[in-house]
């Protein structure tokens, strides 16, 4: 499995991936204190808002952009 880390590549794309789940992890994080100093007691409402709303936007978001990513050349969006 660590021959893995030979290739370049590869590397770079699991150090991204990492970065990109550290940066959503800090986002979670950061939504739930934000409700909480915006919203005291009723922060979790606040919160399941903001949760549902950015759900929302991956669910209907992700179809419109797969169907404008198809028509570029792959090695571009790569």
């Amino acid at each position: 499995m660590l021959t893995l880390f030979a290739h370049r590549d590869y590397v770079r794309l699991f150090a991204a991936q990492v970065v990109a789940l550290i940066g959503t992890g800090l986002l979670t994080v950061a939504l739930g204190l934000l409700a909480y100093d915006l919203a005291g007691a009723q922060a979790g409402l606040v919160l399941s808002t903001a949760y549902t709303i950015k759900m929302v936007a991956y669910v209907g978001l992700s179809p419109v952009a797969q169907a404008l990513v198809q028509r570029l050349p792959r090695k571009a969006v790569l």
